[in-house]
């Protein structure tokens, strides 16, 4: 079963902000998403229900809801790891 990936508009804003060649990594770890919605290396934020977060690149996290039930995840955001959390 795959799931179907898609995107907050705030999330795509900053996916848009970034250079090229981080966009492009970013893009596909967010395509395997659809494979593998809680691939190795992705944690749950404490305090947040659903929410989950993966690395890209050591220096870029990809913050993203899972909807089981409907087999759906939105990208929630998109950025640098010093702003992501704020």
């Amino acid at each position: 079963m795959s799931y179907e990936v898609g995107f907050k508009p705030a999330a795509l804003r900053q996916l848009r902000k970034l250079d090229v060649d981080v966009q492009v990594s970013i893009v596909a770890a967010i395509e395997s998403l659809a494979e593998y919605p809680r691939p190795e290396g992705c944690k749950k934020l404490k305090g947040e229900t659903d929410l989950y977060r993966i690395r890209v690149a050591n220096k870029y996290r990809v913050i993203y809801q899972i909807q089981d039930n409907q087999l759906l995840i939105t990208v929630v955001k998109v950025g640098h790891r010093r702003d992501i959390y704020r």
